[in-house]
């Protein structure tokens, strides 16, 4: 007896009239690349094969118990070593799984096939970000979360992209052949993206090949999926297609723009300029760790507010934001930060949150010590 009817037809009333289950679906979804697609008709063929399998096997099943069912005066037959039998069940199933075999095989050997492409990309992952760089194009740079810390902590409303959203997209053109050259430079990540089936580990001291060739204009969203520290749910991947066209025009802004940077070193910076500019890269780069108001999250992320190490000499301030802390989870950034963005948040750190020192150290000072280092 059904102790609780109304909790079933609760249930039920919900998945006929809920807004939300019109978008339910059991199957995969297609992708937007040439892969990724291969990857949907291997799925739909195997699954169909699986379908008859499945209505024949079932339906003997069935025929059987109830064509000769004791009921009606069946008796069961008394046969065993049929060789013929034997065969059948032997013959078949391989048969079935050459069938399955090699449309497989095609579609693995097309996914590692990274040869003869348009544009090389090198994906690197970092604690908690990543690191785009496009191979022979002089241009680089760091792609990270842009959802805000209040939605985060649950004081603002999250947006409709939460924790899917990122300062700098990896823009790529439409109908090209772009292969990924994915690496670690900290711990293992893994770089995924579901619309175009491809997903390597991203391990240190290795490169993992992987291609795609997009059919779609649009944006598309993935995410770290390797286990890779407390900020791993913090690291997603959001790749903006593009027409060939608009690609180039982009392709030429930020080469425009890095050229821009290098003449930014060379540029009379004042401090009010340098912590302005270092307040936006402290709650781009610094804030997941040191915290918004430098508090830190002891003991693994000691606090800058009044520490040591913002309130003492400037010259080894400086060396531990461009060669990290060994033995500690603070990494080096002299690889991963212009000289701009670090003679700025380094100035930043020192006259924030009532540290008060007034120091300041120029872009020219980073790029010395730099250009000193083996």
């Amino acid at each position: 007896m059904m102790r609780h009817p109304h909790v079933w037809m609760s249930f039920v009333l919900w998945s006929i009239c809920s807004p939300v289950h019109g978008a339910w679906t059991v199957n995969m979804a297609p992708g937007a690349s040439v892969v990724s697609n291969a990857v949907f008709d291997l799925h739909m063929t195997i699954f169909w094969i699986c379908v008859v399998i499945g209505v024949v096997v079932f339906g003997a099943m069935l025929w059987s118990m109830i064509v000769h069912r004791r009921v009606t005066g069946q008796t069961a037959a008394h046969f065993h070593e049929n060789t013929t039998v034997e065969i059948l069940w032997t013959v078949v199933p391989l048969l079935i799984l050459v069938a399955m075999a090699i449309p497989a095989t095609r579609t693995l050997i097309s996914m590692y096939d990274a040869a003869e492409s348009d544009l090389d990309i090198q994906i690197t992952g970092y604690q908690w970000k990543w690191h785009y760089k496009y191979l022979g194009q002089d241009v680089e740079f760091f792609s990270n979360l842009a959802t805000t810390a209040d939605q985060i902590q649950n004081r603002d409303t999250k947006g409709e992209h939460y924790l899917l959203e990122v300062d700098q997209p990896l823009v790529l053109p439409v109908g090209s052949k772009i292969r990924f050259l994915v690496t670690g430079a900290d711990v293992i990540h893994s770089w995924w993206v579901p619309a175009f089936a491809v997903k390597r580990d991203a391990v240190p001291g290795f490169v993992h090949e992987a291609w795609t060739r997009i059919e779609k204009p649009g944006i598309y969203r993935g995410q770290c999926t390797e286990l890779c520290g407390k900020d791993h749910g913090f690291m997603p991947i959001v790749v903006d297609v593009r027409s060939q066209a608009d690609y180039d025009a982009w392709l030429t802004e930020r080469k425009q723009e890095a050229a821009r940077l290098k003449e930014l070193t060379s540029k009379e910076w004042t401090r009010e300029e340098l912590i302005a500019q270092g307040d936006k890269v402290y709650h781009t780069v610094c804030v997941a760790c040191h915290q918004p108001e430098g508090q830190g999250l002891p003991p693994m992320f000691p606090a800058l507010k009044g520490s040591k190490i913002a309130t003492g000499p400037i010259a080894e301030h400086l060396a531990i934001v461009v060669n990290g802390k060994p033995g500690t989870a603070m990494a080096a950034f002299g690889k991963q930060l212009s000289e701009v963005d670090i003679a700025a948040v380094v100035t930043y750190e020192r006259n924030a949150w009532g540290n008060a020192k007034g120091d300041m150290i120029t872009p020219r000072e980073v790029l010395t010590l730099k250009q000193a280092q083996p």
